[in-house]
């Protein structure tokens, strides 16, 4: 399995702290040394580093750490291959233009019927089950409204719903974001919480470095963070509800649909 790293603010934020917890599972603290990924955005588009290598020794994911990007909204992804050769085109996240704007994906777990699903005017690069997953529900959301966006609610349950059907078929964790909201979907595991006033000292998990947000935060700032695992030992993370898909936006938790 891959594990997953979602953040949105409503403020512009870096996502140094808690990319340095994930990039140290992606082949130093845990298994997943196949591939990293992380998507910036900047307004509508996605500035995306990809890397099929372990994160953990990447001077890629080095130098992303030392140089921070501030963003409303980020995804990033280290990998664990199941299907695909480890490959760049095989590496999430997965990014794609709808509604002229990039829809940004990552997964975790397997979708046993992903190549049987229908892909509409999207086509995968990789031969991995979760891009063909990725293609099928864009292109679900596509055949629905076709040229014209939806309202932020409609777009919201409509992704709930076509993810739940494409989860029928296996383990669907997700994470997918178009610069206006992060929708996260938990079909097995999956954490998030939402760093606000009063800030604290937080401490990854797996490595000895901690960050005093007080210090570094306004107080009407809002951050949320979304994790496979919990990414600090000294924070209080929700555990997601299996078929539930959570929509963040301007920092907190907008609204949890079931999926």
């Amino acid at each position: 399995m891959c594990e997953l790293l979602g953040m949105e603010c409503n403020v512009l934020t870096d996502i140094v702290f808690s990319f340095a917890g994930l990039s140290a599972r992606g082949g130093r603290h845990g298994p997943h040394a196949d591939g990293w990924g992380l998507a910036l955005y900047d307004g509508p588009v996605a500035r995306v580093f990809l890397e099929p290598a372990a994160a953990a020794d990447s001077a890629l994911a080095s130098f992303v750490r030392e140089h921070p990007i501030k963003t409303l909204l980020a995804i990033a992804h280290v990998r664990r291959k199941t299907r695909g050769k480890v490959t760049l085109a095989n590496t999430h996240p997965f990014t794609r233009e709808l509604w002229g704007r990039h829809f940004v994906f990552a997964h975790n777990g397997t979708v046993r019927n992903a190549f049987e699903l229908p892909l509409g005017r999207f086509r995968p690069m990789g031969k991995t089950d979760s891009e063909h997953a990725f293609c099928a529900l864009l292109g679900a959301l596509h055949h629905e409204f076709k040229d014209t966006p939806p309202p932020r609610a409609e777009l919201a349950a409509a992704i709930a719903r076509h993810a739940g059907k494409i989860g029928k078929g296996g383990t669907f964790n997700m994470l997918l974001g178009d610069g206006d909201q992060l929708y996260a979907r938990c079909s097995t595991k999956l954490h998030y919480l939402v760093r606000k006033a009063p800030f604290k000292q937080a401490t990854l998990a797996d490595e000895d470095v901690s960050v005093d947000f007080a210090a570094v935060t306004s107080p009407k700032d809002r951050v949320a963070v979304v994790a496979t695992m919990p990414l600090t030992r000294d924070e209080v993370w929700t555990a997601g509800e299996p078929n539930t898909l959570w929509v963040f936006r301007g920092g907190k938790l907008a609204n949890t649909l079931a999926s």
